[in-house]
């Protein structure tokens, strides 16, 4: 049967960030999928104060939709949608950068809904909880300036990461440029910045959302590694492969790599869609016991 890719974005981001990949996976044969998880796209908080003239002293404390949403919300969205596609045939789940997290919480607690999961430069926590690799050696080349220097308020008090991505700081702007999307025009990037959000969850996980050898471990695992970037350097991306092959040295990762930024496989998308219909192919294995 033919199998169907759920696609699992990254941070400030949605499923409109795929349109593109979903148009060549399509043209290519395709079945394809995009998760908004909760708080994300049409659920999303556009403050009036994030419009032009912007008010950013308001901005800094508009409450946000995404307020109180966890990391157990999304994995049960996320299963949730798994089901469903289950219905129709094999799974092939996709996930991008943050949406990493919730791939590996998922496939944590139904195995049964994934026949492959695939990791995008994105974070699998093995050893570390996120906010312990961001201290780690390999995260010192990462490029969060422009993150930081266009934060909106308070985290602690808004219960939310708030990001302006609207700003026409032009410092700012090519920081952003920098970690994101450095190999694209200028044009391509600033029409992905509005197509972000500024409204993040804060929570990344515990201990107990780390891959599990149990359950994740059983699941055909593959990493996309994209050679360039700056915001989820490859190192980083090496060592969470590493570490993923540690935990289960009988089902190691298929290593793949593409050139590129942390957004130019999205705004480039042919050489993805491609390496992504390759892996259609790695479906006729055994089944898992």
């Amino acid at each position: 049967m033919q199998p169907t890719f759920v696609l699992v974005h990254g941070a400030f981001a949605n499923s409109f960030s795929f349109a593109p990949l979903q148009a060549e996976l399509g043209l290519l044969g395709h079945r394809s999928v995009a998760v908004d998880l909760p708080g994300h796209g049409f659920a999303a908080t556009f403050p009036g104060a994030y419009q032009a003239p912007q008010d950013l002293e308001e901005l800094a404390t508009t409450p946000g939709s995404i307020k109180g949403v966890t990391l157990a919300d999304n994995a049960a969205h996320l299963i949730g949608i798994l089901e469903r596609a289950k219905r129709n045939g094999p799974v092939i789940l996709v996930s991008h950068s943050r949406g990493g997290i919730t791939a590996t919480a998922a496939a944590n607690a139904r195995p049964d809904l994934i026949d492959r999961i695939v990791y995008v430069s994105a974070w699998c926590p093995v050893a570390l909880d996120v906010g312990g690799y961001n201290a780690e050696p390999e995260m010192a080349t990462a490029d969060s300036a422009g993150l930081m220097s266009a934060m909106a308020g308070n985290p602690a008090e808004l219960g939310l990461l708030r990001c302006n991505f609207r700003t026409a700081d032009p410092e700012v702007l090519a920081t952003f440029k920098a970690a994101f999307l450095a190999d694209g025009t200028d044009e391509e990037f600033l029409t992905f910045m509005n197509t972000f959000q500024p409204d993040e969850n804060l929570d990344v996980g515990t201990s107990a959302d780390r891959a599990q050898a149990a359950t994740w471990g059983r699941i055909p695992k593959t990493y996309v590694r994209l050679a360039d970037d700056t915001s989820l350097p490859p190192a980083l991306q090496d060592r969470l492969i590493r570490e993923g092959d540690e935990l289960t040295p009988d089902n190691p990762y298929d290593v793949r790599t593409l050139a590129g930024s942390h957004l130019k496989w999205l705004v480039d998308p042919a050489p993805g869609a491609r390496l992504l219909g390759e892996l259609t192919a790695l479906l006729d294995v055994p089944a898992r016991s």
